[in-house]
């Protein structure tokens, strides 16, 4: 999944249309992410930053572009290697290696804190949706281009040259293999969150864990 090259492809400042930060900040991000990611999640990162960034547009939010980016490229990254060591939820370790990133970039913790919601919150729904535009919009990529919400909403050509820039083969097997990898060594984080379907499905043995006995189960007599 991770790869050792250090040569960041070229990746365009405007796709389709979207403009991309292209400040010092967001270069560094593009940077971390492609060497460590691998080109799966790379190019899964700069799409759902780009959906989200149409999304905005499209429903006219005042957003940070530069916060959306970093939230979007960092919203995986506790999926693999060095990141996904621990046993607390992935969105977790992604929420906090983007606030060691932009702490050492002398970003406000306003805006650091923000950028963890994003992340943090992403794999849950509607809930973004009531937050700040950046911790809506991640969620917005996200859930266009994984699971295809707002796909008949988005012109085609501004889809076709997103792909384009951004290429996603046989994404749909190698997005699910990518949580099954990242996940299936802590499969109790998956407790009342959407990615105990994929360890249901991926991972034999696996047995989701039930609200209902947990209250049942608990030490209070009543």
């Amino acid at each position: 999944m991770s790869t050792t090259s250090s040569s960041v492809p070229s990746v365009p400042s405007e796709v389709g249309g979207i403009k991309v930060p292209d400040s010092r900040l967001a270069a560094e991000a593009t940077e971390l992410v492609h060497d460590v990611a691998g080109e799966l999640l790379f190019h899964h990162s700069r799409r759902v930053y780009l959906f989200g960034a149409w999304q905005g547009a499209r429903r006219e939010l005042a957003f940070d572009p530069e916060l959306l980016y970093v939230g979007a490229m960092f919203h995986d990254l506790g999926l693999v290697d060095p990141y996904r060591t621990t046993h607390r939820r992935f969105e977790i370790d992604g929420a906090e290696e983007a606030a060691t990133f932009l702490r050492g970039h002398g970003v406000p913790e306003e805006s650091v804190r923000l950028v963890w919601e994003a992340i943090a919150l992403h794999t849950t729904p509607e809930i973004p949706y009531g937050m700040r535009p950046e911790v809506a919009l991640v969620t917005a990529g996200v859930e266009l281009d994984v699971l295809g919400i707002g796909y008949a909403d988005l012109p085609a050509e501004v889809r076709a040259a997103v792909v384009a820039a951004h290429p996603r083969p046989d994404f749909k097997r190698r997005i699910l293999a990518a949580f099954t990898d990242g996940i299936a060594h802590r499969p109790q984080t998956t407790f009342g969150n959407v990615k105990a379907d994929v360890l249901q499905r991926f991972v034999p043995g696996f047995v989701r864990g039930d609200f209902v006995d947990v209250i049942e189960g608990s030490g209070w007599p009543e």
